[in-house]
């Protein structure tokens, strides 16, 4: 049975070789791994334990060679997406440690001004978050707090006084 079987996948391969050749050229990258899958697809249609059930040798062999393709494009994506440790450059990368005092400086920065701006007055805030989160012109802001642009110059000015001196107290 064995030779039969080998026969029979060497025939498949004499009539369907080129075109299975042809069919992993143009889904893998490089030549000489399209020459490699088309040898495993030749191993694995020789461990089929019965040749004879399959109704379209023709057709399994290039469903073999698909799945091949397929599980070479995800061991490709894992290697592409491996570091390795000992190239120079990455060795480099690791070796520089990144800003973390200035970020947590920054965030503190910002959560101290958040509670600072809590402490005005809510027309007084509204404005601000009004004027520098959104975007809002004066006269915007004056309609949505009903109130004059003189009057929203005023909140804005209060506000920037009295984070400066909150901030600054901060250090």
């Amino acid at each position: 049975m064995a030779d039969t079987k080998q026969t029979i996948v060497e025939r498949l391969f004499a009539q369907h070789g080129g075109a299975l050749q042809a069919f992993l050229s143009r889904r893998v990258r490089k030549q000489p791994d399209a020459a490699e899958l088309a040898q495993e697809v030749y191993v694995r249609m020789l461990r089929v334990t019965d040749l004879g059930e399959i109704h379209n040798p023709e057709g399994y062999l290039f469903t073999v060679a698909s799945n091949l393709v397929k599980e070479h494009a995800r061991h490709e994506r894992r290697d592409r997406d491996a570091v390795d440790v000992e190239d120079p450059l990455v060795q480099q990368e690791l070796s520089e440690l990144p800003p973390f005092a200035g970020l947590l400086d920054t965030e503190m920065r910002v959560k101290r001004l958040r509670e600072v701006l809590e402490q005005l007055p809510p027309k007084c805030h509204a404005a601000v978050v009004l004027q520098y989160w959104h975007g809002q012109s004066y006269e915007e802001i004056a309609k949505r707090l009903g109130v004059s642009t003189h009057m929203v110059k005023k909140y804005l000015s209060q506000a920037l006084v009295h984070c400066r001196r909150r901030m600054a107290r901060l250090g």
